[in-house]
């Protein structure tokens, strides 16, 4: 299993954008992303400009499915503007799950 970490700061006041944006792209991998294991958003509960992603792939087919989709280009074309600082992003291999 192949699977994205990502960490993503919005800037302040952008919080519900962000958020908006990134339950945009899991309504799309529900609908069209089968090869998709696991796609899972999360917003920090201490800092909500704070959001982090971790998504689970079979294959590098269905990752590179997923970051070529329309769905991750509408993404990026909303939170590049209001990203606060860099993505933490970490590709990796899984070695255990539940």
């Amino acid at each position: 299993m192949l699977t994205i970490t990502a960490v993503i700061r919005a800037k302040k006041g952008h919080e519900a954008a962000m958020r908006q944006a990134l339950l945009d792209v899991v309504e799309h991998v529900r609908a069209n992303e089968p090869s998709t294991a696991g796609y899972y958003v999360s917003q920090d509960a201490a800092d909500p400009c704070v959001f982090a992603t971790y998504e689970r792939y079979l294959d590098q087919a269905a990752m590179d499915r997923h970051n070529n989709s329309q769905a991750v280009a509408r993404f990026f074309d909303i939170a590049k503007p209001i990203i606060d600082g860099d993505v933490v992003l970490v590709s990796a291999t899984e070695i255990a799950s539940k």
